[in-house]
């Protein structure tokens, strides 16, 4: 996992070297405008019981204000939940270094942080329950 700044609503800042070893993590890197995000985080919000034992990272290049928005209507299940980090990238360095390929990108670590599967296609949505479950 590439280490990085990110930032909370609050202001302060959140490095991926925070992320805890203790059980998987998913990173969910989204437009708030982009239906395809809004697509994938609603199915993902329709199964958020299935996603309450990993770490769980929404990051986005927008304001706040569309984060918040955004995870208020699409994402619902996720907002105040404790294993739920949503970060705002203001350096803008998640796109080189995650290099993701199109909104959304997910992206799976193991406990260990290395990766263990990536997409940026909401059809595979349903693969990324199946590792997690493993």
């Amino acid at each position: 996992m590439p280490s990085s700044i990110f930032f909370k609503a609050n202001g302060d800042a959140f490095s991926t070297d925070q992320i805890p070893t203790n059980k998987k993590s998913m990173i969910i890197f989204f437009d708030a405008t982009c239906e395809h995000c809004q697509r994938v985080v609603a199915n993902f919000s329709k199964k958020s019981k299935d996603l309450a034992n990993i770490n769980l990272y929404f990051i986005s290049l927008d304001e706040f204000r569309s984060i918040d928005y955004f995870m208020k209507t699409f994402g619902k299940p996720f907002v105040g939940a404790k294993n739920v980090t949503v970060l705002r990238d203001g350096y803008q360095v998640f796109i080189p270094y995650f290099k993701p390929k199109q909104y959304p990108s997910l992206y799976l670590y193991g406990k260990d942080k290395n990766l263990i599967y990536f997409s940026s296609d909401e059809r595979e949505v349903p693969k990324f329950f199946t590792l997690i479950k493993q």
